[in-house]
């Protein structure tokens, strides 16, 4: 497959040549990924136009889904593609807070492309004095769906976090897991494995799915009940944590028997879980002892977007370049090939079609409760956590949940003495 999406990725070229038109996409909030339409065999490639050298001027790119991996890849079917980029990776800019806040004190921006909704709404809404977006609508808008803030930003990948478990004899040994609610994990029995920090987009959307069930708009606590705290904590204390970034490598080693992960990169786990274990993960599309815990209220899904910056002092040819680099790397080849290489649902339908012609994978038709409406609230749950998710991450800090070390560990809060007015607010206020 990877040989056929390379041949494709050349074929994409042309798509960046046509950096404008298109349909606009009519919403800005993310719903559940329908089903690719079949692929068709043949790509459907327009007509080329005129060449052109996009190379000359260099792009600037920040994002936080910059591993070595996908910087190194990126910059080098750029290059083939007629463009020169620049771009950090993880080791000088890690994660959504970082890449936003560079990219706002910087200034020297072209492109911005991953993060979430939190992070697009508060730049669409003008939050960062100096992050604007340039008016932009890529030719395949349509495709994207409703991932979309129309004319500014579209929908590159779909995430979301998920909670598995081994069901061999390292696990429940054949017994099935049902929970109404994330938070039910602290009851299940069974040993679980929980990040070691606060920060970080992933660590951030499993907290968002834990508190989901204790979602209180009158409450002082950042809008979420006491007992959804008092709940978290107990998460926290009672988890284990092995050093691991993630939650996948202990529970392939077999070290605990529940853990939460996300969906990008799964499969390609699973698929490599030999390597790093003498009892692995087995079985990707076709689990053979592992499975989803089976969770009522479903999984909290964000999409990742791109958009292109209005940069000051940047020339009408500049600019012609950023919107091409934008519309090639958006465009279905490109995002089936990035899709492949990193394991990753693209939010474009065709470009989803071209990787998955059977079917939408199991991890990807979960309920996404991100849409739910909260109420006595206005808000989707996705809105609900960007209003309050500063809040969240004073109230984790000030009390000291997600300890690296258990022998550093924080005394359990007095919960009927907590001064909320205080703790939702950052220690340097």
């Amino acid at each position: 497959m990877k040989k056929t999406l390379a041949i494709l990725l050349a074929l994409a070229m042309t798509l960046a040549l046509a950096a404008c038109g298109g349909n606009n996409a009519t919403a800005n909030t993310p719903a559940d990924p329908a089903p690719a339409a079949p692929a068709d065999p043949t790509p459907n490639v327009p007509e080329t136009p005129e060449e052109k050298d996009y190379s000359g001027y260099t792009i600037r790119i920040y994002s936080n889904s910059n591993s070595t991996e996908r910087t190194t890849w990126l910059i080098n079917e750029a290059k083939d593609a007629g463009f020169t980029i620049s771009i950090d990776d993880n080791s000088v800019i890690s994660g959504d807070t970082a890449a936003i806040q560079a990219a706002n004190e910087n200034k020297d921006g072209d492109i911005l492309f991953g993060l979430n909704e939190t992070r697009w709404s508060q730049v669409v809404s003008g939050t960062y004095e100096n992050l604007a977006l340039l008016d932009w609508t890529p030719t395949w808008a349509s495709e994207v769906g409703e991932y979309a803030y129309p004319n500014q930003a579209y929908g590159l990948v779909i995430q979301n976090v998920l909670m598995l478990y081994r069901n061999d004899e390292l696990g429940t040994n054949g017994q099935e897991l049902h929970f109404d609610h994330w938070a039910d994990i602290v009851d299940c029995g069974y040993s679980w494995y929980r990040q070691g920090k606060v920060g970080g987009t992933t660590n951030a959307n499993i907290n968002s799915a834990m508190l989901y069930a204790f979602v209180d708009p009158a409450s002082p606590a950042g809008g979420i009940s006491i007992d959804g705290w008092k709940t978290l904590w107990k998460y926290c204390e009672n988890g284990n944590f092995t050093g691991d970034s993630y939650g996948f490598d202990p529970l392939n080693r077999g070290d605990v028997q529940v853990a939460t992960f996300y969906s990008s990169s799964l499969y390609g786990k699973i698929d490599a879980a030999g390597e790093d274990s003498a009892n692995p993960l087995k079985g990707a599309l076709e689990p053979e002892n592992w499975a989803l815990v089976d969770i009522a209220d479903g999984t909290y899904y964000i999409a990742e977007y791109i958009g292109v910056l209005d940069k000051a002092g940047r020339s009408e040819e500049e600019t012609e370049a950023v919107k091409a680099f934008a519309e090639w790397f958006g465009s279905a080849d490109v995002q089936a090939a990035w899709g492949e290489e990193f394991d990753s649902y693209p939010c474009n339908q065709s470009a989803a079609s071209i990787l998955y012609p059977d079917g939408v994978p199991e991890i990807y038709t979960l309920k996404n409760f991100a849409l739910s409406k909260v109420e006595g609230t206005d808000m989707t749950y996705a809105e609900y956590v960007a209003a309050h998710s500063s809040e969240w991450t004073n109230i984790m800090t000030n009390l000291g949940f997600y300890w690296a070390d258990a022998s550093g560990a924080a005394a359990e809060p007095d919960w009927d003495a907590l001064d909320w007015s205080v703790l939702t607010q950052s220690k340097e206020a």
